[in-house]
């Protein structure tokens, strides 16, 4: 998100970010763009989050591990699009970063897209965030902002406690997704994109994305991938 701030002669810069600010969606943007430092800061209806240095065990671990696992999927899975640490664009006041996001490229049939000054402007398909406890906005205020904005499904990694939540979103409300009795729970809109979650829990990546790859290009995966080929336009 962050660019060079331009700054005319004459000109006062911006107020700087602070937690707790109350912005617009217009404001929060020139904000941020002057403050280059920061490397995380989310509106959350209409509240400002900046975030709190990263520990390597409850977050940047786990956060790797959940890119590979998405790019992994994305990898297989033509017509859809990856993401870490992305700005997205909800509305007024709402412009949340997710850790992690995936969506269907507007060109094969999405509803997001990808904005001329780079953010994502709509809901993403599917998105993840790595939170502190359950107690943190991620279960809480984010999640109410996601469901609001029609992200069709979320899911919520507490590191540090071991517990994982997936929502799927169905007439309007999230409703919790279950793992089958193997532990791994299997998206609803994403043919193919399934969750071991035992060894995400224990951040076991080897079995975690070799029960993902017998997943994908069989079956539904298969069907998914050739739905998506075929909805972008020809020539494009």
């Amino acid at each position: 998100m962050h660019s060079a701030p331009t700054r005319r002669a004459g000109l006062t810069a911006p107020p700087p970010l602070e937690n707790g600010d109350h912005l617009t969606a217009k404001e929060f943007p020139r904000r941020y763009d002057a403050m280059p430092e920061v490397k995380k800061a989310e509106l959350i209806n209409g509240i400002v989050y900046m975030g709190s240095p990263v520990r390597i065990t409850h977050h940047g671990e786990p956060e790797n591990l959940i890119q590979t696992w998405l790019g992994t999927y994305q990898a297989g899975t033509p017509g859809t699009c990856a993401a870490a640490n992305t700005t997205v664009r909800f509305g007024p006041r709402n412009v949340p970063q997710p850790d992690a996001l995936l969506m269907i490229r507007r060109e094969h049939g999405g509803n997001a897209k990808i904005g001329r000054d780079g953010p994502v402007h709509g809901a993403p398909d599917f998105v993840v965030e790595v939170a502190g406890s359950s107690a943190s906005i991620d279960l809480h205020a984010k999640l109410e902002a996601y469901r609001s904005a029609g992200v069709r499904e979320y899911l919520v990694w507490c590191a540090p406690e071991k517990s994982l939540k997936w929502f799927s979103l169905e007439d309007g409300a999230f409703h919790e997704l279950s793992a089958g009795p193997d532990g791994v729970i299997s998206s609803k809109i994403m043919p193919g994109l399934v969750l071991d979650t035992t060894a995400l829990l224990n951040l076991d990546s080897a079995s975690l994305l070799r029960r993902l790859s017998r997943s994908l290009n069989k079956g539904a995966h298969k069907l998914f991938v050739r739905q998506l080929v075929e909805a972008r336009p020809h020539g494009k």
